[in-house]
């Protein structure tokens, strides 16, 4: 990491009166927390409330973030495609009780006959490895398309949740594309981000890369630690992984344009926290409809729960595609009972409380100390929280 220049900066951007905690805890995150460059947004009750940017673009801090800058937001990708599921769903083109192969044959294989589509949402389907991978097949879809259907679940149906790193997109990809004759990145842009007019891309377009955050890695990050340990099973399921994928990679033309669907979306913070407030507000906002409200309870009901899941052995509870609160009573998207949303490795965040008709999205080009879990990160979260909470 690049040795800081300031310990204060000058926030940019917007922030209504009663959520000043919110602002002020970012603007501490570059204080006392090491942040580089950094965007937040809030929706509350289907209003923008703050909208805040700061710091640097760039490890060398030369270059200032700025209002339209775009962020990779690692894993909060594999929310949205799990969205376009649901859509489908809702307008009755996919039944989540359906086997996965009712829509993509080939899956049918190595005992992946009974896998359900709401199996693949909620990671609680064991099919978390891509043994037959090579290195930077995340690039090829026809190549994961492939492995997939050829891996062998690591175990029954609903027996073992495990978070599924990689192969959750390409399977939303496979199944989506089957049924509308698009790929996920483009059913996202034509039936998500363009209706709602935000910023967030699965594959950067050329006009915008000039836009794009460089990834600055933090010497404390657990998930390349994983990574390293020959005795993880992450290895297994990143055997798809270009060699030596870190920040370098990260930060490439070929993995910004690739628009890899379980972690490879880039967008701004607003984009982000407007998705969310459409699932917050029932599933309408500004008169674009992504979900009906029977779909909403669906997606984020609890489908399981477990101090020890399989893949990095830590507190996590999955909905159909959505992060809850994990069990260790550590909240992530804030306390309130029915939050709910998705991290991302490097430290973003985002979620939707549809009690509180609230919202929110932090991203970072810093990345987290934890496996998505970090003190801006935290801070930004319990800031939203308490500004809703107060009287």
């Amino acid at each position: 990491m690049t040795e800081k220049k300031h310990t204060e900066i000058d926030l940019q951007g917007e922030c209504a009166l009663g959520f000043e905690s919110v602002r002020d805890a970012l603007a501490e995150s570059f204080v006392s927390r090491d942040e580089i460059g950094s965007a937040i947004c809030v929706y509350f009750e289907g209003k923008k409330v703050v909208d805040l940017w700061g710091g640097y673009v760039d490890g060398a801090q030369n270059h200032p973030w700025k209002a339209n800058t775009l962020c990779l937001m690692y894993s909060v990708a594999k929310s949205i495609c799990s969205l376009s599921v649901h859509m489908l769903a809702d307008r009755g083109q996919i039944d989540l009780e359906a086997p996965i192969a009712e829509y993509w044959p080939e899956f049918a294989q190595a005992g992946k006959e009974e896998i359900k589509v709401r199996h693949f949402l909620s990671h609680w389907c064991g099919v978390w490895a891509n043994d037959r991978a090579i290195a930077g097949d995340i690039y090829d879809p026809e190549a994961m398309e492939k492995v997939i259907a050829m891996q062998s679940p690591a175990w029954p149906i609903e027996t073992q949740g495990a978070y599924n790193t990689v192969n959750i997109g390409f399977i939303a990809n496979e199944i989506v594309r089957r049924v509308t004759d698009k790929s996920i990145q483009n059913f996202i842009a034509d039936e998500i981000t363009k209706p709602l007019g935000v910023d967030y891309y699965l594959g950067v377009p050329e006009n915008a890369l000039d836009r794009c955050a460089e990834i600055i890695a933090n010497p404390a990050d657990q998930v390349r630690a994983a990574g390293r340990d020959p005795d993880s099973p992450v290895v297994a399921a990143w055997k798809a992984f270009p060699k030596n994928f870190g920040p370098t990679e990260q930060n490439s033309y070929r993995f910004r344009t690739a628009g890899v669907p379980s972690f490879g979306g880039f967008g701004e913070a607003r984009a982000m926290a407007k998705i969310y407030a459409v699932l917050a507000e029932g599933g309408e906002l500004d008169g674009v409809r992504l979900l009906s409200s029977n779909g909403i309870r669906r997606a984020i009901e609890t489908q399981w729960s477990d101090m020890h899941e399989g893949l990095f052995d830590r507190p996590l509870s999955m909905s159909m595609g959505f992060m809850k609160n994990p069990p260790d009573g550590k909240p992530l998207f804030t306390s309130f009972a029915d939050s709910f949303g998705h991290m991302g490795s490097g430290g973003a965040r985002a979620f939707a409380v549809p009690s509180k008709r609230l919202s929110g999205c932090f991203v970072s080009n810093y990345q987290s100390e934890g496996r998505g879990i970090g003190e801006r990160t935290e801070a930004f979260v319990k800031a939203v929280e308490e500004s809703v909470a107060l009287p």
